[in-house]
């Protein structure tokens, strides 16, 4: 069985010890091992080395995307990947020491209609005490349903939803939104028989108040799966509703202050000061009685039950602001185009209009696109700019022309640099991605990338774009073997992109 093992991480002390006991599971069997192992690197900027453990196995690539989140990592991991199947572990995970084997029979044989498979969590237990309500949070991932804590994909399926939806930027609910998507699309998602551990982190104080960051995420999820979300995620209802009664009761308290001189504002603040009593009071029991007691648990159980309604109700007003407009992910909502030999016939460095020739299926391509709603642009180095054969007038006259043949582009980008003048823009570089997509008026992990070299996918993949290359007669082989995605023709490519959508 073909499988790629994806890990992302933050450069956390863990990391060595999920990666030990995977090499260490693979000394007895590699032939059941994994094709690579691929590290994602999403600390915001290089820091210490990661925490690598110095063991033979298979080969450890390590990719960097850039402290984008999880899901960004995730994705930059998959689309790296050339096997069939990509399992994803987290960084803070151990694998049995017969985890590749089973992971192997769990993916043979699987028909293909199934397109994910989960493995089993175990959270271990405190000694001799009852469990914190921290280590109970962390135990309920044993029965959270589809986790990439120990999650495979089959690699068409991930390319065919587009990935991971990089607007969770944080490790919340991007796994439970994936697997709806799949679920909607059709493909089954199945149990496995193989094993990991997780254990419990450390958690600080004020742990449980910053996890309310979540409720932001929670209305991102509303948005795109609808208000039935929860049940079909294997979620329960959640707290919120009590949390903004509270947060209520407490302001009306404190806006009742000013009143209390007289005998009815005295009332109104003591009825809304003994109502958020109650309802802290009632929280923190409930979080209290089934812990092990101890001063500091209770200590910390106290405060933050206080602290934990305000925060849950400030984060989901912060959701419902960003999420506002958010709609189902379903894939890229612009695809952006590499210019010559990928929309039209390459002429080197040419300046005259007359001379331009679409390629074949461009136009059926392009209009594919525009019937799906999905937004058109156009990335394209220029270099005769910088060496003096063209001018940048004559960029535009030719892209006029390209508009003529081939109908409306939304946003035209193109880098007039040379090789060696170290600008950010000339591709594989991604800024002409990034502005491209800035002026859609959206993040380029929104975006497609199609291209006819490696430096078109490497700066989509640079950008966080989905990147898939067309390969043309200048095609070198070792670019085509190191691409994420290809695709035979202009219309192939526009076919994974739209992944079976319906015309509107």
């Amino acid at each position: 069985m073909d499988y790629t093992v994806v890990v992302p991480t933050i450069g956390r002390e863990s990391l060595r010890g999920t990666l030990r006991a995977l090499l260490a599971a693979l000394e007895g069997g590699p032939e059941r091992g994994p094709h690579e192992i691929i590290v994602v690197d999403d600390r915001p900027a290089p820091g210490a080395p990661l925490p690598l453990p110095a063991a033979p196995g298979p080969p450890v690539r390590v990719l960097r995307s850039g402290g984008r989140g999880p899901a960004a990592a995730r994705n930059a991991g998959w689309r790296a990947a050339a096997t069939e199947w990509v399992a994803f572990l987290d960084d803070d995970v151990v694998p049995a020491p017969d985890w590749p084997a089973r992971l192997a029979a769990d993916l043979a044989d699987l028909p293909p209609s199934v397109g994910g498979s989960q493995g089993r969590v175990a959270v271990p237990a405190p000694d001799g005490r009852a469990p914190t309500d921290w280590e109970r949070g962390t135990a309920g991932l044993a029965s959270a349903d589809w986790i990439t804590a120990d999650m495979a994909y089959r690699r068409g399926v991930l390319a065919e939803l587009g990935g991971f939806d990089e607007r969770f930027r944080r490790a919340y609910r991007e796994d439970a939104d994936l697997a709806l998507r799949a679920l909607d699309a059709g493909h089954g998602l199945v149990l496995g028989d193989r094993r990991v551990a997780h254990p419990v982190r450390p958690a600080g104080f004020w742990a449980s108040v910053r996890a309310q960051a979540g409720n932001a995420d929670d209305v991102l999820m509303r948005r795109v799966h609808g208000p039935g979300w929860r049940a079909r995620a294997g979620e329960g209802r959640g707290l919120l509703a009590r949390h903004a009664l509270t947060t209520a009761a407490g302001l009306l308290a404190l806006a009742a202050l000013p009143a209390a001189r007289s005998r009815r504002g005295a009332a109104v603040a003591a009825a809304a000061a003994g109502a958020w009593a109650a309802l802290t009071a009632r929280f923190a029991y409930e979080r209290i009685k089934p812990g092990p007691k101890t001063p500091r648990e209770v200590a910390t159980m106290l405060v933050t039950s206080a602290a934990i309604p305000p925060a849950a109700v400030r984060h989901r007003a912060r959701g419902l602001a960003v999420h506002r407009r958010a709609r189902s992910c379903g894939g890229p909502r612009a695809v952006l185009f590499d210019r010559d030999d990928t929309l039209i016939r390459d002429v080197p460095y040419n300046g005259d209009p007359a001379r331009v020739e679409p390629m074949p299926g461009a136009r059926r391509a392009l209009d594919r696109l525009r019937d799906h709603g999905v937004r058109i642009g156009v990335v394209s180095n220029q270099s005769g700019v910088a060496k003096g054969l063209i001018g940048a007038g004559d960029v535009r006259r030719v892209n006029a022309r390209v508009e003529e043949l081939l109908g409306r582009i939304d946003v035209w980008e193109f880098c007039p640099h040379d090789d060696g003048d170290g600008c950010a823009c000339r591709k594989p570089e991604p800024g002409m991605i990034e502005r491209a997509a800035q002026r859609l008026g959206m993040l380029p992990s929104d975006c497609a990338v199609i291209g006819d070299v490696g430096g078109d996918v490497a700066a989509a993949a640079a950008a966080g774009a989905r990147g898939i290359l067309v390969p043309t007669g200048r095609t070198r082989p070792a670019e085509i073997a190191r691409a994420p995605e290809t695709a035979p023709t202009l219309d192939a490519a526009v076919e994974l992109v739209l992944g079976g959508r319906r015309r509107r």
